[in-house]
């Protein structure tokens, strides 16, 4: 064989390689993007995995936002260094909400409520168009948030991250009202995202009403919170796009600028937004206490008037208990005090309720039990939080302290994500027709999980006690401060580990789950088939901590016969 021949031949074989090779990646890409938006399922499916697919990514950027925070905080105490600039610390502050609570939560509540109401209703979708429209409208605004995007030179002008808000009566961000001024892709990213979720919600609620002309029962309760929380959305997202148009206007002096109005428009939405996210909580509870207990709900007329009452105790005007340091008429403060307390009266229902539906019963301990008992437990210990920020002399004191940050983060971490989790941990062998990859990794995320939020929780709070303002990157350097800053940090670096170990589960799942039969199940028997595939034979910390206790039982057990002896 000539040189020219091997060289032809290693040529054609080098060809031939590459051309297998690339469509045999090809293949394996293909089948990975099929597994991970299941595109081989039914509209409904795929319209809900994409949802879940783009909240996860907006929340894990959002959770790098919190790091970075996070490590911020942490370096000032540790070696009093600041590893960020201050834009790059306040614009992580902002992105981090922006992102975690209106990208991820937002977004994975509506693809919670979509897939079980139409499952649960036995419905078909229409107006997909609708549907498509403000999911894309909706993931695009975050975009906007970001930047980078030149304006100007000029000094005081944020050509890159936005941090945005008032500071008592002084806007900031706004041309002409504000020394500092970001881009007004902002204030269109707002928009964009205001749009979108009318669009979506709009579409879901338009559902309801088509479904109700051949409902023959009364709607389940978790359905009933999926439409109290589709109203409260098209409610509280008014008051925000308000502000965002006016302040785009009033950016370009279009239109004058009241900064009170203003505010109290804005807190229409950072007041209903608390319960948007945190009803679909309370709505899974609902759905998963009565079939862990295998019982029926205790009071069903008390879950229904509990969910009416919370729609009403949660609407947007009374976000004015957010202003109580701005210059309003005193008495409109108290009335927004005394009817903010109202949501105790529809939450010692509902957990009463759910109390009395558990009590007695033989719940077998698995992830779905430990995720709905933490989300309990976090509702309560938050809610208390809650009605202590309430009151207007308290908030005198503890008013843009660590105190509401611990709060805050206590009902979205320790209870609402919860709750999300539980729903996951059903829903996805629902949709891909896949068990579980590990369960020894869903209990390593589990105990991960809640340890790293009991230590943020219990750091905020401690900083709160201490009376430390938030959003402050450089604090005095005593034991005082620095143990809680640690502390939280040290706590979300523990509950992310935990949730990337979620997150490999969920993808292993996907690809490599045991194929499972869920035709002609009901949701309960669904339900009862993953709790006991994530059952707690696979708890390692809870199945030690069992047997040190006997062991230490029985050690004491020798050592009293020991001394009858």
């Amino acid at each position: 064989m000539s040189a020219s021949d091997f060289i032809r031949g290693l040529g054609k074989a080098i060809v031939l390689g590459l051309y297998f090779g690339v469509n045999f990646t090809l293949a394996k890409v293909s089948d990975f993007v099929n597994a991970i938006f299941q595109l081989d399922k039914d509209w409904i499916t795929r319209a809900t995995m994409g949802m879940i697919v783009l909240s996860l990514i907006w929340g894990i950027l959002g959770i790098i936002d919190a790091l970075m925070v996070r490590i911020q905080e942490a370096a000032w105490g540790i070696a009093q260094a600041l590893p960020l600039t201050a834009q790059e610390y306040e614009a992580s502050i902002t992105l981090h909400g922006m992102r975690d609570l209106f990208g991820f939560a937002q977004q994975l509540i509506l693809a919670v409520f979509i897939y079980f109401t139409f499952k649960m209703l036995n419905i078909q979708p229409r107006l997909k168009w609708m549907f498509n429209l403000g999911f894309v409208l909706f993931n695009i605004s975050f975009m906007l948030f970001e930047g980078p995007i030149i304006i100007t030179t000029q000094s005081g002008f944020d050509n890159y991250f936005s941090a945005t808000g008032w500071y008592y009566l002084a806007p900031i961000g706004v041309n002409g009202y504000s020394l500092y001024v970001v881009s007004p892709l902002w204030y269109i990213g707002w928009i964009l995202l205001e749009i979108g979720i009318y669009l979506m919600t709009g579409w879901y609620v338009y559902h309801f009403y088509l479904a109700s002309k051949n409902l023959k029962e009364k709607l389940p309760i978790f359905l009933v919170f999926g439409l109290v929380v589709g109203i409260l959305i098209l409610e509280s997202y008014s008051g925000s796009f308000i502000t965002a148009a006016w302040d785009l206007l009033a950016y370009y002096h279009v239109v004058g600028y009241n900064i009170i109005a203003d505010q109290i428009s804005f807190v229409t939405l950072w007041h209903g937004i608390v319960y948007i996210a945190w009803f679909p909580a309370v709505g899974a509870m609902y759905l998963l206490i009565p079939m862990l207990a295998n019982k029926p709900l205790y009071s069903d007329r008390m879950g229904r008037i509990s969910a009416l009452l919370y729609l009403v105790f949660a609407t947007g005007p009374l976000g004015i208990h957010h202003l109580y340091m701005v210059d309003l008429p005193v008495a409109v403060k108290i009335v927004t005090e005394v009817l903010t307390d109202g949501i105790i009266v529809p939450s010692m229902m509902t957990f009463f309720n759910l109390w009395a539906t558990a009590k007695g019963a033989n719940i077998q301990w698995n992830i779905l039990a430990g995720l709905t008992a933490m989300s309990f437990a976090g509702s309560v210990y938050a809610g208390v939080m809650g009605i202590s920020n309430s009151v207007i002399t308290y908030d005198a004191i503890v008013h843009e302290g660590y105190y509401v940050v611990a709060h805050f983060h206590a009902f979205i971490l320790f209870s609402i994500v919860p709750a999300g989790f539980a729903a996951l941990y059903l829903m996805v062998p629902m949709m891909t027709k896949r068990m579980w990859y590990s369960a020894k990794m869903s209990w390593i995320h589990f105990w991960g999980y809640m340890i790293g939020v009991i230590m943020v929780v219990m750091g905020f709070s401690y900083l709160g006690v201490t009376g430390l303002i938030r959003k402050e990157m450089i604090y005095p350097i005593s034991s005082t401060f620095v143990t809680g800053q640690l502390i939280a940090t040290a706590g979300a670096i523990i509950a992310d580990l935990a949730t990337v170990v979620w997150l490999i589960n969920v993808v292993l799942t996907l690809v490599k789950g045991k194929v499972m039969e869920t035709e002609g199940l009901s949701l309960g028997e669904l339900t009862t088939t993953i709790a006991m595939a994530l059952n707690g034979n696979s708890d390692i910390v809870s199945n030690s901590f069992i047997k040190g206790i006997n062991f230490v039982k029985a050690e004491i057990q020798d050592l009293i016969k020991v001394k009858k002896l």
